[in-house]
């Protein structure tokens, strides 16, 4: 999947499941919990013990879903991901080393950005989205304010992004969002309660279907 194919499916779907956990025996059960609730674009993070390994496992299981790599910090990180079968590279920090290895390799980067400075220096660099990370107090307000001036910034908020707040994120221009926390509660995900986090998919997704108008409703939580 080219960089700008990812994108425009991303915009499509409007949603990634993004898992972070210790216990590489867990990742790709908890991940195929997500999938059975709905979502298409998964990333694992570098993070995970084993990740290449799990990422080249799940992409080869589930050659349908597209799946990408996250907490990707350097240049080999990047090639070992790709290798494995990740079709785009997340990253907490801009590092315009790994943007540009990302499009040698010809998939979408993702950097992460806080700053209307970040997004742009990251939006310089070739990367096709940037991840608002971590998201702001004031939430969707936040994001709506950096798009004024930068409307053609691709912005996907992750931490902060809730099923309370899902459709204010979209409503105020999000291009998608990544789902952490309120997906693959660490308990759960311990507990190996994957019907629960199955159920936690359908409804994350369910919250994208109607977005809100943004500012309109007054019990409307940013969280």
């Amino acid at each position: 999947m080219k960089p700008a194919e990812f994108v425009t499916h991303l915009g499509k779907v409007r949603a990634s499941a993004i898992l972070r956990t210790d216990s590489a025996d867990l990742a790709i059960p908890a991940m195929e919990a997500a999938v059975r609730g709905g979502f298409s674009i998964c990333e694992f993070t570098l993070t995970i013990p084993d990740a290449f390994d799990i990422i080249r496992a799940f992409s080869s299981r589930h050659p349908d879903i597209v799946v990408g790599a996250g907490t990707v910090l350097e240049v080999e990180q990047a090639r070992l991901a790709v290798e494995a079968g990740a079709r785009f590279l997340v990253s907490p920090v801009v590092d315009e080393a790994v943007i540009v290895a990302a499009t040698e390799l010809d998939v979408a980067a993702m950097p992460g950005t806080h700053t209307t400075t970040e997004m742009f220096k990251a939006y310089r660099a070739g990367a096709v989205l940037q991840k608002l990370f971590p998201a702001p107090g004031i939430g969707p307000d936040y994001l709506k304010a950096c798009l004024g001036p930068l409307p053609f910034l691709k912005l996907v908020p992750t931490h902060g992004a809730s099923l309370d707040n899902a459709g204010d994120w979209l409503a105020a221009g999000a291009h998608a969002i990544g789902f952490v926390a309120p997906l693959f509660d660490p308990e759960l995900v311990a507990d190996r309660a994957f019907d629960r986090i199955e159920e936690r998919a359908r409804q994350l997704l369910a919250a994208l279907s109607i977005p809100l108008a943004y500012g309109n409703d007054k019990n409307n939580s940013f969280s």
